[in-house]
C-alpha cells in the first residue's frame, strides 16, 4: 500500500541518525563513508515508499541498503582511493563484505553521540550546522544549501570539509564525559539555536523566515531533550523555541511585509505551541539556577502572556536581560535591554545605553543597532529628520529583503510626519 511522501519524509528524517549511527557502530568508524552510504539508503527510500509502501522494519530496510552501498563503495575503485585505507583499518574486511541482510540490526539509537560528534570542537560554526542538518537530521545537500541560500556545490564542499576534518580530528561516535560532556552539550544546543534564529529570522534574501530549519531546530531540540531528560537549559532552548515560532503567522502582511511584535495581531499566534512553550518554562525555571536559554524563553513568555502590547510587563522584561546579562553580556543581549530600559524609562535613557554600545566594534555598524536608534529617535519625536536618515541607514545595511523594505517604509513614515 502506498504511503504520503510527507509521512515518508518525517520518518526518514527521525530514522536519519539511528542509520547512520549503527552505521558507525557497525563499522568502527570512517564517518564519511557511513554518512554517505545512509544518504543513498534514505534518497532510495524516499524514491520506493511513497510507491511501494512501507517496509515491516523501516529501520533496518535503511540499514540493510545503506550497509549495501557501503560495501560497493568500497569495491569500487574510485572509492578505494579515497576510503578503503580507513575502513580497513577500522573494520575486518569479512564484516564490510558480509551480506547486510546477515548483519544483526543494532536497536542502540546512538543519535546523542552523533550530535555530539557533528558539533566537534574541531569544526567552524558553519560546519557543523550543516553537518548536524544533513547527519542527524536527514536533509540533503540541496536542500541545506537552499535554505542557506548558497550553491548546492558551496554546501557540498561545506560538508566534505567538515568530515575530512572530523577524520583528521579522531572524532569518535561516543559520548564525552564529566566537564567535557557538559561543554559539548553547550555547543549542540548553541548550534539548534543558531539553526532555529536562521530559520526565524533568515539574515539574507527575499524571505523573511525559512519555516523548513526552525522546524528542523525544534525537531531536533525535541529529540535532545528526549536524549537528555531532565536537562533544563534543553528544555529552556526548546521553549524559547516554541514561544518565538508561535509568532510566526502574524510576523509577515498580506505581501510578505515584516509586522513588528507591537503591531502584530496576537490572536494570529499558535496557540498549540505557544501553550506547551508556556508549560515548558514554567515547569522549568523552578527547578533551580536559570541558565540563559531559560531566561530568554522566560522574557518570550512575558511578550506572550500580554493579551496586547501595551500590557506587556516591561519592568519584569528589564529584570530577565540585566539576568541574562550575567550569563551572556553579547552586544545583542546588551542592544536588546536598552530597548527594554527604553520601554520602562522613556526613549532617551534608551538611546543613552545605545551610545555606548556604538563603541563596540561588533556592534558599530550592525543595522540591528541603527535600527533601534532610529526606533527610539522615533519614538522621541524631537529629531524626526535624524530619525528618517537612521531608519534609512539600518536598511541600507541589512542583506535581508523584508527587513530592508520595513525600515525603508518607516523612514518614508517619518518623513511623511506619520
Amino acid at each position: 500500500m502506498s504511503v504520503g511522501s510527507d509521512r515518508v519524509e518525517e520518518l526518514l528524517r527521525e530514522l536519519a541518525p539511528q542509520v547512520l549511527g549503527a552505521l558507525v557502530r557497525r563499522h568502527g568508524g570512517a564517518f564519511d563513508a557511513c554518512e554517505d552510504a545512509a544518504q543513498e539508503a534514505l534518497l532510495a527510500a524516499a524514491l520506493q515508499w511513497p510507491r511501494d509502501g512501507l517496509p515491516a522494519n523501516p529501520r533496518g530496510w535503511l540499514v540493510t541498503v545503506a550497509d549495501r552501498r557501503l560495501v560497493d563503495q568500497v569495491r569500487s575503485e574510485s572509492a578505494r582511493r579515497r576510503r578503503e585505507e580507513a575502513l580497513a583499518l577500522a573494520t575486518p574486511q569479512s564484516a564490510l563484505l558480509a551480506p547486510a541482510a546477515d548483519a544483526p540490526d543494532p536497536v542502540a539509537d546512538d543519535s546523542l553521540a552523533l550530535l555530539f560528534l557533528c558539533c566537534h570542537p574541531a569544526l567552524s560554526v558553519p560546519s557543523r550546522i550543516a553537518l548536524t542538518l544533513r547527519a542527524v537530521g536527514g536533509l540533503t545537500t540541496a536542500q541545506i544549501a537552499a535554505a542557506f541560500l548558497v550553491p548546492e556545490t558551496t554546501m557540498a564542499q561545506r560538508i566534505s570539509r567538515a568530515k575530512q576534518t572530523l577524520r583528521t580530528a579522531g572524532g569518535r561516535l561516543a559520548l564525552p564525559e564529566g566537564d567535557d560532556g557538559a561543554a559539548r552539550l553547550g555547543e549542540v544546543r548553541h548550534v539548534l539555536y543558531l539553526i532555529f534564529n536562521e530559520g526565524y529570522t533568515a539574515s539574507d534574501g527575499e524571505e523573511l523566515t525559512v519555516p523548513r530549519l526552525a522546524a528542523e531546530a525544534i525537531r531536533l531540540t525535541r529529540l535532545l531533550l528526549r536524549l537528555t531528560p531532565g536537562d533544563a537549559e534543553t528544555a529552556g532552548l526548546l521553549a524559547l523555541m516554541l514561544l518565538t515560532d508561535a509568532r510566526r503567522p502574524a510576523r509577515t502582511g498580506p505581501y510578505g511585509e515584516l509586522v513588528p511584535l507591537e503591531e502584530q495581531d496576537r490572536g494570529r499566534w499558535d496557540r498549540e505551541p505557544l501553550g506547551e512553550g508556556l508549560e515548558l518554562i514554567a515547569a522549568t525555571l523552578p527547578g533551580g539556577q536559570p541558565g540563559p536559554y531559560q531566561v530568554q524563553a522566560a522574557i518570550a513568555a512575558v511578550h506572550s502572556e500580554a493579551p496586547t502590547a501595551g500590557a506587556t510587563d516591561w519592568p519584569q522584561i528589564l529584570a530577565l536581560y540585566d539576568l541574562l546579562l550575567r550569563f551572556d553580556a553579547n552586544p545583542m543581549v546588551a542592544l536588546n535591554r536598552a530597548v527594554a530600559v527604553a520601554m520602562v524609562h522613556g526613549p532617551a535613557a534608551g538611546l543613552a545605553l545605545l551610545d555606548g554600545l556604538a563603541a563596540d566594534k561588533r556592534l558599530a555598524r550592525h543595522h540591528r543597532l541603527l535600527a533601534a536608534r532610529a526606533h527610539l529617535l522615533d519614538r522621541l519625536g524631537t529629531d524626526p529628520a535624524t530619525a528618517a536618515h537612521t531608519y534609512r541607514e539600518a536598511a541600507a545595511r541589512t542583506s535581508s529583503a523584508p527587513e530592508r523594505r520595513h525600515l525603508t517604509a518607516q523612514a518614508q513614515r517619518v518623513e511623511r510626519g506619520g
